[in-house]
């Protein structure tokens, strides 16, 4: 069952900018992510960009802006490169029991992020 769905598109121009103030990372990201992110090299600003596109779509899912620590929404990736959210804080309390499916995509200067909430649906007997 859908809790919620969030979209956000991030110029990868914007990010271009942004790397090189290392406070910006420290400020959004988690040290983890500066170095996913630096590990990139010429698509470290593609890779910004579709780790801030995630964080704002996950802000529209919930209906409520930014309203968290960004760091509390960790963005890591399976061994096969999919990426998922690693929640923290209060945020991973406030999301009990929900489930964030995270997508990212990049095309032509833009990142793009969609977060779907899923809740189980309980009343079927699943």
């Amino acid at each position: 069952m859908c809790k919620g769905l969030g979209l956000d598109l991030c110029e990868v121009s914007r990010m271009e900018k942004l790397l090189k103030d290392d406070r910006f990372l420290s400020r959004f990201f988690t040290p983890e992510e500066a170095l996913y992110v630096r590990s990139r090299g010429v698509g470290a600003a593609s890779t910004l960009a579709g780790l801030f596109a995630a964080r704002e779509a996950l802000s529209k899912a919930l209906g409520s802006g930014l309203d968290f620590d960004l760091k509390e929404a960790e963005v890591c990736h399976t061994a096969d490169g999919a990426p998922y959210f690693r929640l923290s804080g209060r945020l991973k309390q406030r999301l009990a029991g929900c489930t964030p499916h995270l997508s990212i995509s990049h095309d032509g200067g833009i990142a793009a992020a969609v977060v779907y909430l899923d809740i189980p649906d309980h009343s079927s007997g699943n």
